[in-house]
């Protein structure tokens, strides 16, 4: 079953904290796929933390024109999977 993605905060170490409406946070690092094919347009910072957000249900970029159907997303099996972290400003 696939978990609500509620909230998406990118870093400016190219990873990105994914909050579930279920309270779980994950550590989603976007770092080792930075030379990889279309990935590699993240690698300008400023697309990478502008243009993050969550579309199709789940973490993506909005790198294209055509609206949501042209973006580049994670699947949110995985990124529930990621590594939990603690959110100590909430």
């Amino acid at each position: 079953m696939i978990k609500e993605i509620v909230q998406v905060v990118p870093h400016e170490d190219y990873t990105v904290w994914v909050y579930f409406a279920d309270g779980k946070i994950t550590l989603y690092d976007m770092a080792p796929n930075l030379e990889k094919g279309i990935f590699k347009k993240l690698k300008d910072l400023e697309v990478f933390i502008g243009k993050c957000r969550i579309m199709n249900d789940t973490l993506a970029w909005d790198i294209g024109e055509a609206g949501p159907e042209d973006c580049l997303d994670i699947d949110p099996l995985m990124l529930y999977d990621c590594p939990e972290v603690v959110d100590l400003t909430a």
